[in-house]
């Protein structure tokens, strides 16, 4: 068994691209290896900024030698009268290398037995390697030198390796050795003399190849440091993410900033230092932010000093800008920015802001209303809408978009609104993303699935119904978030006629919208629900609108997943398979000439029902009746009026198993 280790040193790749490269890698070589029949067990792909690394473990030698019947020309191409071969039949053993003695005849064909031997996987590696780096892919790329091929970054070294023997192999305009290179600042012209050394040679070179010992180390120096501080750093995995692979050799560095800069949101001040900056913000005891952060700086040295003056001088700038606008803005309340955003346009022919900003006021009214909140609670929401938009005509957020609501509650607050309405404003975004927190507050929800229908709406209304590629205002993302909130807090909004409102708001219409996003919405809620339930169960429970009431659709689905009598799923499928459509005729019980139809009726007639619970074993409760009349009853009879009384039984029994879900999708 072998191992193989491939490097690409390169110049400093885009951090959004390594992560994309090191599964593409992974990927490539493990669809390489298996279409080549070669034995492995692992593939490790490591990356920095200047450099791809893959190490595959315990190698086979060789691809197995495999044996293969081949067939010739029929036998009288073959050989003559005379039964001595012809030019056909020389040819054909020439070219496969064979003798007279290694052919025979089955079905009137030559035929031959033949052993093609493995190629060694040094010169599979050797033959392949170059064709899996090119077909990397990502933003950006481009051509280098008067290179035709093209590469995220230049390449300046290339290693590769099978245990203690060089592979050589060419990518673009580089030939591999066994020599790599350490952190800029550090020893170079490393030799490797068997990939087992790789790792460590780079580690005492001021490089930890390994991005998940990077980051670990990362987390580690970060804690250190607010330690020593009593202070705590709340950071993203975006942020964690984004400085692992800007640096080869993490170091962290506390700098700290003029407190009076404390006095602006601290959203924004966060935002500065994660966002803009790539700073680890650091917070009290109390989660309240302090003046100092912690740059990690891809740095092999102790001299601090410079790289504290540097990143001081950037902050100071970004946060003198904040405080400016801050100022500014806040001179004037936030409700006369209102007028503002007359001038900004959502999208065109859907009006401005200004517009959507009026929708969502009529939008959250009706909510609130269908979700009986009246009075004074009313008119925090319809003042929430009113004003949730109002800073993107704000300076601050034309700086820092990202912030939009939270700069606006912040506002909010100063303008001497209502700590709910604030609150509202902000949360009315929520959730930011698919992993994130949904709004608290109801002003909150109501406004923010008002925004997300409205924003819906005019998508499909618009004509850019999202696609595989593109989603346009973040329709999808938009739909999640509204099946979140009404989920999470048990709300019973009718979102099929919330749609149907939000069309009737908008100045464009569009035929067929409305089941378009009904089925656009319906499918982000089975897509978000799948990675709880099983999809067919979700897909059954469709078979009544579930935008109707999403709770309910949720319960119906828990009910009919701790269904296990399969007497009752075979039951209602011979029913649906009966009956093509349902009857609309009433039944007549007089008509009833069996006991069995008497029986199934009464049955039928008797539910009473509080919860799903309590309706499957209602439902279970039919399965004697149901069995004995499909044993004594004949649906097709010949008299028409005892048929057409018969079907309209079984649709009313249809109706009850379709009240939970299409049994023919269980």
């Amino acid at each position: 068994m072998s191992k193989y280790l491939l490097e690409i040193g390169v110049e400093e790749l885009p951090y959004k691209f390594i992560p994309s490269a090191i599964e593409q890698l992974k990927t490539g070589f493990s669809k390489f290896l298996e279409e080549n029949q070669v034995g492995f067990s692992n593939i490790k792909v490591m990356a920095t900024p200047r450099r791809l690394a893959v190490i595959i473990s315990d190698l086979t030698d060789k691809q197995p030698d495999i044996e293969k019947i081949i067939k010739g020309p029929v036998k009288k191409a073959a050989f003559t009268e005379e039964g001595k071969l012809s030019p056909a039949g020389a040819g054909f053993l020439k070219k496969n290398n064979l003798s007279e003695s290694d052919i025979y005849i089955e079905n009137d064909y030559v035929h031959a037995k033949i052993k093609i031997e493995g190629k060694k996987t040094a010169d599979l590696l050797k033959d392949n390697v170059s064709n899996i780096v090119l077909k990397l892919q990502g933003a950006h790329f481009m051509r280098w030198g008067y290179n035709d091929e093209k590469f995220s970054r230049p390449i300046r070294w290339i290693v590769s390796i099978l245990d203690d023997k060089e592979i050589p192999v060419t990518i673009i305009d580089k030939t591999s050795s066994n020599v790599t290179r350490g952190h800029r600042f550090s020893k170079q012209n490393i030799v490797i003399n068997h990939p087992d050394e790789y790792i460590d040679k780079l580690k005492d070179a001021c490089v930890y190849v390994d991005q998940n010992e990077r980051k670990s180390k990362i987390k580690e120096l970060v804690k250190q440091e607010a330690d020593k501080l009593n202070a705590k750093a709340d950071y993203s995995d975006d942020l964690l993410e984004e400085v692992t692979y800007i640096c080869e050799y993490p170091i962290a560095v506390v700098c700290e900033f003029d407190k009076d800069f404390l006095t602006i949101p601290q959203e924004v001040a966060v935002t500065v230092m994660e966002v803009h900056q790539r700073y680890f913000a650091l917070y009290d005891n109390n989660g309240k932010l302090i003046n100092k952060f912690i740059t990690v700086t891809n740095y092999v040295g102790n001299e601090f000093e410079n790289i504290r003056a540097g990143n001081l001088r950037v902050i100071k700038a970004r946060l003198d800008d904040a405080v400016f606008f801050f100022r500014e803005d806040t001179k004037k309340p936030l409700e006369s920015y209102l007028e503002n955003i007359k001038g900004i346009t959502f999208q065109k022919g859907l009006g401005s802001m200004y517009d959507k900003t009026l929708r969502l006021v009529k939008l959250s009214s009706w909510i609130a209303k269908n979700l009986k909140i009246y009075n004074n609670e009313t008119e925090i929401i319809q003042r929430t809408a009113l004003l949730c938009k109002a800073d993107l005509a704000t300076n601050l957020v034309f700086e820092f978009t990202e912030l939009q609501g939270f700069i606006g509650a912040d506002y909010a607050r100063v303008s001497g609104e209502d700590i709910k309405v604030a609150d509202g404003i902000k949360e009315h975004y929520f959730p930011l993303n698919a992993d994130s927190e949904t709004a608290s507050s109801i002003e909150g929800q109501i406004v923010g699935i008002a925004d997300k229908i409205d924003t819906i709406c005019a998508v499909f209304t618009g004509g850019k119904k999202p696609t595989g590629s593109s989603d346009p205002l973040g329709a999808r993302r938009a739909a999640l978030g509204i099946v979140k909130t009404i989920l999470e807090h048990n709300l019973n909004i009718n979102i099929a006629e919330l749609i149907q409102e939000a069309i009737e708001l908008l100045p464009v219409k569009k035929e067929g919208a409305l089941e378009e996003i009904v089925e656009f919405i319906t499918q982000r809620l089975i897509i978000y629900l799948s990675d709880f339930y099983p999809k067919n169960i979700l897909e059954a429970c469709t078979s009544v609108n579930p935008l109707v009431d999403l709770c309910d659709y949720k319960n119906r689905v828990e009910a009919l997943l701790s269904l296990n009598n399969p007497q009752l799923a075979e039951n209602a499928n011979r029913v649906i398979r009966i009956l093509k459509e349902n009857s609309r005729q009433e039944i007549t019980p007089s008509l009833f000439n069996t006991t069995a139809e008497k029986d199934l009726y009464e049955a039928i007639k008797s539910v009473s029902i509080d919860n799903y619970a309590n309706y499957i074993q209602y439902l279970n409760s039919l399965n004697p009746y149901v069995t004995k009349f499909f044993e004594d009853v004949l649906v097709m009879d010949k008299d028409e009026k005892i048929k057409n009384n018969r079907i309209a039984l079984l649709s009313k029994l249809k109706n009850e198993y379709c009240r939970l879900a299409d049994f023919s999708k269980v």
